[in-house]
């Protein structure tokens, strides 16, 4: 029985994908790679005329493929030079325990990422600080003073070698 009920969600899956063509896939590269190109160089870049151009861009935004535009902030400039990521692990895995901590941790604006994850712990978090004092009275008074929250993990990023925000675009199958 198992395996029919996990074909059946991997076909509802598969269903909500929406199909990309190849250049709605050359659009979607660009745009990741830079936000803020012209409608008429996008339309170069990609051979149609302005207004096709901005139709498949329109389709796409509201289809939700495109859910945002940001800017990306040189954090070290800002004086956020210490990252974080943070393994936790709850008191309970339970839906009362995950959304209490959800609930806490959207409160937080120096947690900018918070995935729920299997293995040792039930979530990672990705913290910023403007240093080790700032991260240190972070953690102290507001993360692990959740009540849900059992035990924490900190990993200080010592360097970065990647930090794209660009997907890959998957060919439709």
């Amino acid at each position: 029985m198992r395996p029919i009920k996990n074909r059946l969600k991997q076909m509802k899956i598969q269903s909500s994908r929406i199909k990309l063509d190849k250049i709605d896939r050359k659009i979607l590269d660009i745009l990741q790679s830079n936000a803020k190109i012209t409608n008429a160089q996008l339309s170069k870049d990609i051979g149609l005329s302005p207004a096709p151009t901005l139709e498949r861009v329109k389709k796409l935004e509201t289809s939700g493929i495109i859910k945002s535009y940001h800017a990306k902030l040189d954090t070290d400039k800002i004086g956020l030079g210490v990252h974080t990521f943070v393994q936790v692990s709850l008191k309970g895995h339970n839906k009362k325990n995950i959304d209490a901590f959800i609930n806490e941790i959207n409160s937080i604006s120096e947690v900018i990422e918070c995935h729920h994850i299997t293995g040792s712990g039930d979530f990672i978090l990705k913290i910023i600080a403007s240093d080790i004092q700032s991260y240190q009275k972070l953690m102290l008074e507001k993360v692990s003073e959740i009540d849900v929250v059992d035990g924490l993990q900190s990993m200080i990023i010592l360097s970065t070698f990647k930090d794209s925000k660009v997907m890959p675009v998957p060919e439709n199958e």
